[in-house]
C-alpha cells in the first residue's frame, strides 16, 4: 500500500513538473541576509522582467514567487537602513531557481547580491568605511555592522512630550485607571531608527505599544465575555526589592471560516510628502496585500486627497481584484495636504455602504503631513470624533522618514475608535493588514477601561509602566460617555506595574500630614492576603453601556513564567531607550538574558529580531557614551 502511495505522489510530481514545463514558467525563491550571516525579514523584493511582481521576506529571511514566465529578470531588494540590492536571475521552464541575496547596513557597505548558481557572482561595491567592532555574539543575538547616524535632518518628526509615570503612595492614591491600547506603531518606528543606526528620540518610545507589538500565552475568554484576565506577579528583574505585576487581556479569536463581511474604504494620501520608495509605493503593495484576502461578501473603496480630495474607487466588491489592483496602480503622488475633505468624503462613502453587525472601517495611509485646510491636532481630533458616531471606526498606517507626524496620527486612531500601526515594510504590512487582519479590523469591545485598587496593607507604592497618554481620572471609569481604548479579535493587551511592597522604603518625596481629616482605614478586606482588585470596563462593538469584570491578584510571588518575562524585557529596552530615572539596574545584559530566556516557540520570529534589535540599541549607546567622553577630553 505504502508503495502504491509513494508511485502515485511521484507521478503526481512529475506531472505538475511536466505541465510547468509545457506552461513555459518556473519558480524563484531566495534568502536575504547581511554580512555575517543573519537572516532579514522584511525586505520588499520587487522583479521585472516577463512580469511584475512584488512580495516581502519571511521570518526566516525567505521569499518565493511561484509560476513565472520563463526569461531573464532584474531582481532589486529595499529595506529602510539598508543598502538597496540589484542583480539580475534566469527563470527556466519547469525549474525552481534559488538565489542567496546579501544586503549590508546603508552608509557602511554596498549591496552584495550572490546567486546560488556557479559562475553568477556579482559584488556590488567595496567597503565604503571603517567602523569601530562588531557587537558580541551570543546564544539568539548575531552580532552585526553597526550603522552610521542618520545624514538627513529628522528635525520636522513630530512625537509628544511624554512625561513618564512616577511611584504613587497607596496611602494617598489607591486607584490606578487607564484606558488600554493596542496601538503598535511605536515598536515598529523604534525598529526603523534601530535598523537606520539611530537612537530613537524618547517621545518616539512607549513603553505600552512596545509590550503590545507581541502576543503572549494567555487563555481564551469563557462564557459570554469578550476577553480573558490573566495576572501574574514575580520579582522586578531590575529592582529585586520590588514586583513586577502584569494584567493581560486576550480578545476572543474570530472564527475564520465564517469571517465577518468588510466595509473598507481606503483613504491614501497622495501628497507630495508621499513620493518617496517607504510611502506611496508602500501603500499601495500593502493594499494589495489586504486587497488578496477578501472575498465577494467584503467592499473595498478608495479615496484619495492631496490639495483636493477624489473618489477613485467606488465601493467595489473583494472578488474585483483586478479593478481594485489597477486603482491603486494609478495612484501618484504630487500637491499639498487637504486631510480633512479627504477625512470627510471617505467617512461619507463608508456610510453610504455601511453593513449592519459587520467590520466598517476607514484605513488612513499617510505620512500625516496635513498642511491645508484643517491642520491643527485639535481640529483634527475633533473632526475624527465627530465621525465615530456614526459606527466606523478608523485604522491609521504611518508611512515613512523624515516629516513623519507621530503625534497626529496617535491621536486620530485614538479618536477614532481603532488603531495605529507603522509600516516600515511589506513585512510590517502582512503583520498588521493579513495575519492580524481579525485584530486590525475587527473590534470585539470597545471603550475598554481598566482600574487597579492596591491593597494598603500588602503595597507601598506603585507605578504603571507606560500608558501615559492613556490615563483617565479615577471617576471616568465608571462614566460611559468617556471615550477609552478598542481591542480587536485575537489581540492580547499586557500592563505592567512595578510594586513597592509594604514596609519597603522607597526613594521618593512624601506627603505632610493631613490637617482636616485623616486617612481612610484599612477595611476587613485588607487583611485577605490580596495584592490587588482589577476592574474592567467595556462595551459591545455597537453598545452604548458598559458591563463590568472583576479580578483580584494575591500577594503570592511565584516564579516568572514566559509571559512577564519576555513582557520585562521589552519594558526594561523601553526604559533605557527613554532614559528613565527609574531604570535602576536595568542594562542590556539584563534584557538579553530575560528575552533568551523566556523566548519561547517564536513561530513567528518576532522575538529573535527584538534579541537583535536590543543588540544594536547596545551597541549604539556605547558608541554614544564612546563619543561624549572624547568631546569631554
Amino acid at each position: 500500500m505504502r508503495t502504491r502511495v509513494g508511485v502515485s505522489l511521484i507521478l503526481v510530481f512529475l506531472a505538475i513538473g511536466l505541465f510547468a514545463l509545457q506552461q513555459g514558467r518556473g519558480h524563484l525563491t531566495g534568502t536575504v541576509t547581511d554580512p555575517l550571516g543573519l537572516v532579514i525579514p522584511g525586505v520588499t523584493i520587487t522583479i521585472s522582467g516577463p512580469e511584475r511582481r512584488s512580495t516581502a521576506t519571511d521570518p526566516q529571511g525567505v521569499f518565493l514567487f511561484k509560476d513565472l514566465p520563463a526569461g531573464s529578470y532584474e531582481v532589486r531588494g529595499e529595506l529602510i537602513g539598508f543598502a538597496r540590492v540589484t542583480t539580475k536571475v534566469t527563470v527556466t521552464a519547469g525549474r525552481t531557481e534559488q538565489m542567496k541575496v546579501q544586503m549590508a547596513p546603508a552608509g557602511l557597505t554596498e549591496a552584495v547580491a550572490v546567486l546560488a548558481s556557479p559562475g553568477k557572482v556579482r559584488v556590488g561595491g567595496r567597503i565604503a568605511q571603517t567602523f569601530d567592532g562588531l557587537f558580541d555574539r551570543n546564544g539568539d543575538a548575531p552580532r552585526r555592522p553597526l550603522a552610521p547616524p542618520r545624514s538627513e535632518p529628522f528635525d520636522t518628526e513630530a512625537y509628544d512630550h511624554i512625561v513618564e509615570n512616577g511611584f504613587q503612595q497607596v496611602s494617598a492614591d489607591p486607584l490606578s485607571t487607564f484606558s488600554i491600547d493596542v496601538d503598535t506603531a511605536s515598536y515598529a518606528n523604534v525598529r526603523r531608527f534601530l535598523n537606520d543606526g539611530a537612537l530613537p528620540p524618547p517621545g518616539a518610545v512607549r513603553i505600552e505599544e512596545l509590550i503590545n507589538y507581541f502576543r503572549f500565552d494567555y487563555p481564551q475568554p469563557s462564557g459570554d465575555a469578550p476577553f480573558s484576565i490573566t495576572t501574574e506577579l514575580a520579582e522586578c528583574p531590575w529592582n529585586p526589592a520590588h514586583h513586577i505585576a502584569l494584567i493581560g487581556l486576550q480578545a476572543r479569536e474570530m472564527d475564520e471560516r465564517e469571517p465577518t463581511p468588510r466595509n473598507l474604504v481606503f483613504l491614501i494620501d497622495v501628497s507630495g510628502s508621499m513620493d518617496s520608495p517607504d510611502k506611496l509605493p508602500l501603500v499601495r503593495q500593502s493594499m494589495r496585500m489586504l486587497t488578496s484576502v477578501l472575498t465577494e461578501r467584503d467592499r473595498v473603496a478608495i479615496v484619495v486627497y492631496a490639495g483636493a480630495s477624489g473618489l477613485v474607487l467606488p465601493s467595489t466588491t473583494g472578488d474585483r481584484k483586478a479593478v481594485i489592483e489597477r486603482a491603486l496602480g494609478d495612484l501618484e503622488a504630487g500637491g499639498s495636504t487637504n486631510g480633512a475633505a479627504g477625512i470627510r468624503l471617505a467617512y461619507r462613502v463608508a456610510r453610504e455602504n455601511f453593513i449592519r453587525g459587520s467590520v466598517n472601517r476607514v484605513i488612513l495611509a499617510t505620512d500625516g503631513d496635513f498642511n491645508v485646510g484643517v491642520t491643527s491636532q485639535d481640529e483634527l481630533v475633533r473632526l475624527i470624533e465627530e465621525q465615530r458616531a456614526s459606527g466606523i471606526f478608523l485604522s491609521v498606517l504611518g508611512v515613512g522618514t523624515g516629516n513623519l507626524k507621530d503625534s497626529t496620527m496617535e491621536k486620530l486612531a485614538d479618536k477614532g475608535n481603532g488603531n495605529y500601526s507603522y509600516l516600515d515594510s511589506l513585512h510590517e504590512a502582512r503583520k498588521v493588514l493579513v495575519r492580524e487582519a481579525g485584530g486590525t479590523l475587527m473590534t470585539v469591545a470597545k471603550d475598554v477601561k481598566i482600574q487597579v485598587e492596591f491593597n494598603p496593607r500588602t503595597v507601598g507604592a506603585y507605578r504603571l509602566i507606560g500608558y501615559e497618554n492613556r490615563l483617565l481620572r479615577n471617576e471616568d471609569f465608571n462614566d460611559d460617555l468617556k471615550d477609552a481604548g478598542e481591542i480587536g479579535a485575537g489581540h492580547s493587551v499586557t500592563a505592567l506595574y512595578e510594586i513597592v511592597p509594604a514596609g519597603v522604603k522607597l526613594d521618593a518625596p512624601g506627603i505632610d500630614p493631613l490637617k482636616y481629616q485623616r486617612r481612610p482605614e484599612p477595611s476587613r478586606a485588607a487583611s485577605s492576603g490580596e495584592l490587588v482588585t482589577i476592574k474592567v470596563r467595556y462595551k459591545a462593538p455597537d453598545g452604548d453601556r458598559s458591563r463590568l469584570l472583576t479580578t483580584v491578584l494575591r500577594n503570592e510571588q511565584r516564579p516568572m513564567t514566559s509571559n512577564a518575562g519576555f513582557a520585562s524585557a521589552v519594558a526594561e529596552l523601553g526604559m533605557l531607550l527613554r532614559g528613565s530615572k527609574y531604570s535602576s539596574r536595568a542594562s542590556y545584559e539584563s534584557i538579553a538574558s530575560l528575552a533568551r530566556r523566556f523566548k519561547g516557540a517564536d513561530e513567528d520570529g518576532y522575538r529573535a529580531e527584538f534579541l537583535r534589535l536590543a543588540d544594536i540599541a547596545s551597541g549604539l549607546r556605547r558608541r554614544g557614551d564612546r563619543g561624549s567622553e572624547e568631546s569631554r577630553r
